[in-house]
């Protein structure tokens, strides 16, 4: 159980770190920015607690609010994020199948599983983040575009990352 909890903090800080200091400057010409740090509750073990889910969603939501000065927009995208998780976990994947602590990364799941599972909650984060930060229509093709652009440009990110880290099941 500790090693559960090392590993997913430092996972939890190491990218908080990489989205403030390195990807916050990162976008194409406003249209694209990457927002790795959600592969923090994207890669939380399978049997966790719903309330550790939306409390860990909450801080660092939170995090990334202090450091980007948004107010509660990520806050706000991570818990619906945390939401959406449990809803999709809870109809694909029957849970009492899996191991204590193990995560829903593509190692475990396969690339297909995970690929609809990490573009499901990067479009519902993403939707939440946009649009509550533009909340107006007049807007609404230039939001849609962003969601698309930085859904796509995060996908990459959270895959070059699953690739990078990626271990072979051994079955």
């Amino acid at each position: 159980m500790s090693t559960i909890f090392t590993r997913n903090l430092f996972r939890f800080i190491v990218l908080i770190l990489i989205q403030v200091f390195l990807l916050q400057n990162i976008g194409y010409y406003n249209l694209s920015t990457p927002f790795l740090y959600i592969l923090f509750i994207l890669l939380l073990p399978i049997k966790i607690s719903n309330w550790i889910i939306f409390s860990l969603a909450f801080i660092s939501g939170l995090s990334v609010d202090v450091f980007y000065d948004t107010l509660g927009l990520h806050t706000t995208a991570c818990v619906v994020l945390a939401f959406v998780r449990i809803l999709f976990i809870t109809l694909t994947l029957q849970q009492d199948k899996y191991e204590l602590g193990q995560t829903p990364s593509l190692s475990n799941m396969g690339f297909r599983w995970f690929f609809f599972y990490a573009i499901t909650l990067i479009f519902f984060h993403h939707s939440v983040l946009f649009l509550f930060e533009t909340f107006r229509f007049s807007d609404i093709l230039y939001t849609a575009l962003r969601i698309v652009m930085s859904s796509v440009f995060t996908l990459l990110l959270i895959f070059t990352y699953e690739y990078i880290f990626y271990h072979k099941k051994v079955r």
